[in-house]
């Protein structure tokens, strides 16, 4: 473990541990708050920053620590100076392995560390409403221990979503996600959510393995908490793909969906429990 100052932040480099890719630490903060907000994010461009711009305009610095989880973006996205200027407290860049799965472990390790009684988590490519994140804060007071987001119930908004990802999860996803949680959802691949520090560190959850290296750790801890009897409802969002532009997703059309069905069943069958 590395520890450098520069212009007054403070610089960490973390060697790799189990279940924890290596990484480097970026704060601008110290802990400011009980909860805090996971980014995930690679090469998204303009979409980051319009994100933390809606973010800090509806005041989402002031309640929540926002914490940028990057998989070693390459297009000056996450820029210093930038990320400042927005009041993101942390940035994370992920030296090593592993895909989303990898940043999250990163991230939860990260929250964990600095005492955070639960997280929520966002996509960082600007089509959810982040302005909606104080209704997941009063959902974790509340005593819930996975709340998720959907823009599917009553309040809840699908804009301009492809047919194709419409009906893979309404015919698909949720329908095999509900029967392995034994709960009913909606809106099961939105990474929109939130959980408990209490659920995060469960001995029958243990987010920090290296099986979860893309899309698993989002598909187990979507089931583990009501198979555990663990407090979980669903809330209602905003969901916005951009209309006449190239959709915003990391998941190719193929192989990309092909692995998210492998992992979907390998969810149902158990394969994720510790």
């Amino acid at each position: 473990m590395f520890l450098a100052i520069r212009k007054g932040d403070f610089w960490m480099k973390y060697s790799k541990k189990i279940g924890v890719p290596a990484f480097v630490s970026e704060e601008y903060e110290e802990k400011m708050n009980k909860y805090c907000l996971l980014i995930p994010v690679i090469n998204e461009g303009e979409r980051i920053k319009n994100e933390l711009l809606r973010a800090k305009n509806a005041g989402i610095m002031k309640i929540i620590d926002v914490i940028i989880c990057d998989g070693n973006s390459t297009d000056g996205s996450v820029d210093s100076a930038l990320l400042r200027s927005l009041h993101v407290n942390t940035l994370l860049v992920k030296k090593d392995e592993g895909k989303q799965g990898a940043q999250f472990r990163m991230g939860i390790w990260w929250a964990m560390k600095r005492g955070y009684k639960g997280i929520v988590t966002i996509d960082g490519n600007n089509k959810d409403s982040i302005e909606d994140v104080p209704k997941f804060i009063s959902k974790l007071e509340d005593g819930y221990d996975y709340i998720q987001g959907s823009r599917f119930i009553k309040g809840g908004k699908a804009i301009n979503t492809p047919i194709s990802r419409l009906l893979a999860v309404k015919l698909i996803h949720a329908p095999v996600i509900s029967i392995t949680a034994k709960h009913p959802f909606t809106d099961t691949t939105n990474a929109y959510r939130a959980y408990s520090m209490k659920y995060l560190e469960h001995i029958k959850v243990c987010p920090l393995r290296e099986v979860f290296v893309s899309y698993e750790l989002l598909a187990f801890l979507s089931v583990r908490a009501t198979q555990l009897g663990m407090k979980a409802i669903e809330i209602p969002v905003c969901r916005t793909y951009p209309k006449g532009e190239k959709m915003p997703t990391k998941i190719s059309p193929i192989k990309g969906n092909w692995k998210l069905f492998t992992i979907l069943f390998s969810n149902l069958f158990g394969k994720y429990a510790p």
